[in-house]
């Protein structure tokens, strides 16, 4: 007979067990407990100990209002479902710790993917070699079993839905293993990423950390896109927060424009198109090869007048912004088993420059350079099939590094109050919310 003891543990304790779990992710870590406890939720770290050692642990967060109290586990719980005993006997302290708190309901979203599929949405074939980026441990079936173990214990499944949810149910990943440095890197991208990150290097676009006192500016940043696509963007304060609670984990990314050397490049060009150009015209006035230097000028005279184009844009840009400005950010935070890309913003107006393309092939290189060789890119809406699909420009963006999706399982939910939890569905539903 298993002798499994649920005891509250410290964060310490958590973190290293959340380090080499295989379910292992930041949501679960020290450094997150303590965002969400400054965000006001009350938060006990809870593991299962069998013969002197954690095998099963879990930040357990408990939510109060004045109209309901509900506790969650993000991510979590780290627990091998595999194991039914191990598994069932955590779900039960677990809703035993929250009823106590007074919530009307415990929800979960396991770490552990449903369903691994190739990077265009498809369901990997059942043998054979595995599609272009899907890891070579990639498992193949539906994680069935552990999905019918939750629902066994009383969890109500929230549904398969394809939406971009906060805790993402549909994720797009790269695999880094085999990847021996930069170049290979970047020959493992598409040729439009590839692509795109060259224009960003000649467009003098640089990708640094940023310090505390830009947290305005990347907040800024983020509201642009916020307003452009029609989603609420995280205030301020909660930037700052993140960037005091997870310290040397997360990486808070801006890249800067440098307008005025760009300028200056357009303008040597111009000299050099418009010589050519000039070169061209004599060679026609002589007579030499008439046909041929037609076709020569057409190409010069417009690359010539497209770098013009550039150079009253760059002018523009200038005036407005300065002769540097922040131009896109993203936040990304590290675990030992992967990086992950959090949230982002970019400027429309520099949208031709390609940064937030930079941005990421820095933090792939970054990562690879650490040894981390799991790359999450995070949530994309789970909608492969409709080029209409709001999502898709998200979807296409994050396939263009060549990796693979990761349908999650969802939330669950287990009532642990069910009177409560009842009136409380009943409340929401004629409220309509």
């Amino acid at each position: 007979m298993r002798q499994l003891v649920c005891k509250e543990i410290s964060t310490s304790e958590l973190d290293a067990l959340n380090a080499r779990h295989a379910q292992g992710n930041f949501q679960q870590s020290a450094r997150m407990c303590e965002v969400r406890r400054r965000s006001g939720a009350e938060v006990e770290c809870l593991g299962v100990v069998e013969d002197g050692a954690i095998v099963a642990g879990a930040a357990l967060e408990i939510h109060r209002s004045r109209l309901s109290t509900f506790a969650e586990v993000h991510d979590g719980p780290l627990c091998d479902l595999a194991d039914e005993e191990l598994a069932r006997f955590f779900f039960s302290e677990l809703a035993a710790r929250a009823k106590a708190a007074g919530a009307a309901q415990l929800s979960i979203t396991p770490e552990l993917p449903y369903r691994v599929r190739d990077g265009f949405g498809r369901e990997l074939p059942p043998a054979g070699e595995l599609p272009a980026g899907v890891p070579a441990n990639a498992r193949r079936d539906a994680a069935s079993a552990e999905f019918a173990l939750i629902e066994g214990a009383g969890f109500i499944h929230s549904g398969f839905d394809r939406d971009y949810n906060a805790i993402p149910r549909w994720r797009y990943v790269k695999d880094l293993s085999g990847i021996g440095g930069e170049q290979e890197l970047l020959a493992s991208y598409s040729k439009n990423t590839r692509r795109d990150i060259r224009i960003a290097e000649s467009s003098f676009i640089t990708v640094s950390r940023a310090e505390r006192a830009d947290m305005a500016d990347f907040h800024a940043i983020c509201q642009l896109s916020s307003d452009k696509q029609g989603f609420d963007n995280r205030p301020l304060a909660y930037f700052e927060l993140l960037f005091d609670c997870m310290g040397d984990s997360a990486d808070f990314m801006i890249a800067r424009m440098d307008t005025a050397a760009y300028l200056a490049s357009c303008e040597e060009k111009r000299s050099s198109f418009a010589e050519k150009v000039e070169r061209i015209e004599a060679a026609i006035a002589a007579g030499g090869a008439p046909e041929k230097n037609r076709r020569r000028l057409a190409d010069a005279q417009e690359q010539l007048q497209g770098v013009l184009k550039r150079i009253d844009e760059a002018r523009a840009l200038i005036e407005r912004d300065g002769e540097s400005a922040p131009v896109a950010a993203a936040m990304f935070v590290r675990h030992p088993r992967e990086c992950v890309y959090l949230f982002s913003g970019s400027n429309p107006a520099y949208g031709a420059f390609c940064a937030p393309s930079a941005i990421q092939h820095r933090m792939l290189a970054d990562s690879l350079a650490r040894g981390i060789r799991r790359y999450n890119f995070y949530g994309i809406n789970g909608v492969f099939d409709d080029p209409g699909d709001p999502g898709r420009g998200l979807l296409e963006f994050k396939q263009g590094f060549n990796g693979y999706v990761e349908e999650m399982m969802g939330s669950f939910t287990l009532p642990v109050r069910p009177l409560a939890y009842a009136a409380k569905q009943l409340a929401h539903k004629v409220l309509g919310r």
